[in-house]
């Protein structure tokens, strides 16, 4: 996604002259258009991510639209009081991306992975958390971002929208990817972990699919909820610890508004094995891969 969201940062800076776009330390072989279409309106902030976050709060607090771009956990957990106390308590149009959520960094570790990032920023006053379902979602997800009228998330990953399955779905906080005609489940995912999903789950003609794109939800939407009401099971799968993630945040909503149902939840779980791999062995160690949402899913459609 960082291609697209960078060929967007470009179309936009050049349309709005009061974007500033602040990195920390990145930006080689991925943002030098950028940088040559904003000119002195690109900084690069170095290895001082509190420091980006504090300049971008000014910023915003004279009117303008700065835009801090990092590697996710750089960009969330080094600065979060600077997030919290000078952007978010103040409710300033600061936007901060981060690419690389979840597992996206793979061998890198722990100190590049952000599995806890939309459970700290969804839970602040004013915030609200933007994640694109695939790579021709960007565009759409970041002009959602930008235009949030306080401050935003905007979390990057990669992943392709399956062809099979025809046009994706306008973006939106949450929508419906796949109807069946009598479906059994109810299955919603967030962000890149689900496309690659989408094809089986379709094939099975049982499975009803949605995606939520933002966080905290604004309302519950009447047809997920109309979904896990006929169904009675719901499968939320996310790239993201349990506490504070989709899983809880829906649950939340749909017991509040009296829908029944038993919940089915695949998560993050860290690194039970103690080992670092590939982002897709970090999914399979904590049971996001398509081999182990088949054994989870199959029983309950049966």
């Amino acid at each position: 996604m960082r291609k697209e969201f960078s060929l967007w940062a470009e179309a936009t800076g050049r349309r709005e002259a009061r974007l500033i776009f602040l990195t920390g330390d990145l930006g080689y072989a991925a943002l030098e258009n950028v940088r040559d279409a904003l000119g002195d309106r690109f900084v690069n902030m170095g290895v001082s991510e509190q420091n980006m976050i504090s300049v971008a709060a000014g910023l915003a607090r004279q009117g303008l639209l700065p835009l801090c771009y990092s590697i996710a956990p750089f960009a969330v957990f080094r600065p979060y009081e600077q997030i919290r106390l000078d952007v978010a308590l103040h409710n300033l149009p600061v936007k901060i991306v981060g690419n690389g959520g979840g597992y996206g960094y793979g061998i890198m570790g722990a100190s590049h992975h952000a599995l806890e990032d939309l459970a700290v920023l969804s839970c602040l006053p004013n915030f609200a958390c933007f994640v694109p379902l695939c790579n021709s979602d960007v565009p759409a997800a970041a002009d959602a971002f930008f235009s949030h009228a306080g401050p935003a998330y905007l979390r990057l990953g990669l992943a392709n929208w399956p062809e099979s399955l025809g046009p994706m779905p306008a973006f939106a906080p949450t929508r419906l990817l796949v109807k069946p005609a009598n479906p059994k489940l109810t299955v919603v995912g967030i962000g890149p972990v689900l496309p690659p999903l989408l094809d089986w789950l379709a094939h099975t003609g049982k499975c009803e699919v949605c995606a939520i794109s933002r966080l905290p939800l604004p309302a519950l939407d009447a047809a997920l909820a109309d979904s896990v009401r006929r169904t009675g099971r719901l499968l939320v799968v996310e790239e993201h610890v349990a506490r504070g993630g989709v899983g809880e945040h829906l649950s939340a909503l749909l017991a509040m508004a009296g829908v029944p149902f038993r919940l089915h939840h695949l998560h993050a779980h860290g690194y039970p094995t103690g080992r670092y791999g590939s982002q897709h062995f970090h999914q399979q160690q904590s049971g996001l891969d398509l081999a182990a949402v088949k054994t989870t899913v199959t029983p309950l459609i049966a």
